[in-house]
C-alpha cells in the first residue's frame, strides 16, 4: 500500500487496492474508499467525536471485520482519552451491501471472481469529518500533544489520465467480461472517458425495470466488454442520505433482474 498522507492519531492513509490480481469474470469500480471509523471519548467519559476516520480500509470494500483490533492498535497520547468501534453501520456499510445487493443477486456467493476499484483509491475528508476535527481535535493538539494529520478532500477531478491509465492496467490484468459501474461517478470519470458512446449519468440508461441495471455493450481501450451501470451501494443499501426513488428501483433490479442477467456470459 503506498502512503497518501496521515489521518488524526498517525495512522498512515494507504491506497487501497486488489489484493488478489488473477484474472476475473467481473470488474467493479466504485468512487472513493472508506476508512476504519472510531468513536472518540475523553478521560471523562465525554465523547468527543462520535465517527471519527483513524485508519485506512484493510482491504477494497471492507466489511467491518476486526475494527476493534484495528483500532486497538493506535497509540493514544496519555491524557487523550480513548477510541472505541464507532456504530457498526459507519464501519463497512458499502463493502456489505456490495455483497447483499450487488454480488449475490448476480450469483456471486465470494468475491473471488470479482475485481474491485475505486476512483480515487484512499479515504477522502468529508466536510462533517472536517468541521469535528476543527472542533475537538485541532483545538486539544497542543495540550494533548495529538500528532499532526494531512487528510485531504474529496478531489473536484475525481480521475485525471494518470489515474485513468492506472485503471486501465487493472482492467487489462483483470481481463473482465463485466465492469459494473457503481453510481454517477465511475460513468462521468471513466466509462464516458474511454467510450463517448455510452451515457455520463445513471438516469440516463433508464429507470424503469425494463430499462435499469441492463447490460450495454462498450469498447475500453480497444477491448470490447460489456457494461452493468447500477447505483451506488449508498442507494441499494439506504444507507445514510439516499434516493428512495433509486433504492426501490434497485430493490426490483435484485429480485427479478438480476438473477438471470449474467446466465449467458
Amino acid at each position: 500500500m503506498n502512503t497518501i498522507g496521515t489521518f488524526p492519531f498517525g495512522q498512515p492513509i494507504k491506497k487501497v487496492c486488489q489484493i488478489d490480481q488473477s484474472p476475473k469474470k467481473i470488474f467493479v469500480l466504485g468512487v472513493y474508499a472508506s476508512a476504519v471509523h472510531a468513536t472518540w471519548i475523553d478521560n471523562n467519559e465525554k465523547v468527543l467525536i462520535r465517527a471519527l476516520a483513524v485508519d485506512s480500509e484493510p482491504e477494497i470494500f471492507w466489511r467491518g471485520a476486526n475494527v476493534k483490533e484495528i483500532i486497538e492498535q493506535i497509540q493514544m497520547p496519555e491524557g487523550a482519552g480513548k477510541l472505541i468501534p464507532a456504530a457498526k453501520n459507519l464501519n463497512g456499510p458499502s463493502g456489505k451491501a456490495l455483497d447483499d445487493c450487488f454480488l449475490k443477486p448476480l450469483g456471486f456467493e465470494d468475491r473471488s471472481e470479482i475485481w474491485l476499484c475505486d476512483l480515487v483509491p484512499h479515504s477522502c475528508q468529508n466536510k462533517q469529518q472536517e468541521a469535528a476535527l476543527e472542533r475537538e481535535y485541532r483545538t486539544r493538539m497542543i495540550s494533548l500533544s495529538l500528532p499532526e494529520y494531512d487528510y485531504s478532500e474529496v478531489p473536484l477531478k475525481l480521475s485525471n489520465e494518470v489515474r485513468q491509465q492506472e485503471i486501465l492496467d487493472e482492467l487489462h490484468i483483470a481481463s473482465p467480461s463485466v465492469i459494473i459501474t457503481l453510481g454517477d461517478e465511475p460513468l462521468k470519470w471513466f466509462t464516458y472517458k474511454l467510450d463517448s458512446s455510452t451515457k455520463s449519468q445513471l438516469k440516463d440508461y433508464g429507470i424503469s425495470e425494463d430499462t435499469y441495471g441492463q447490460l450495454h455493450d462498450i469498447s475500453i481501450d480497444g477491448k470490447r466488454m460489456k457494461h452493468l451501470p447500477l447505483v451506488h451501494p449508498r442507494q441499494a443499501g439506504r444507507l445514510g442520505s439516499h434516493s428512495n426513488m433509486w433504492a426501490s428501483c434497485h430493490e426490483r433490479w435484485m429480485q427479478y433482474v438480476a438473477p438471470s442477467l449474467l446466465a449467458e456470459l
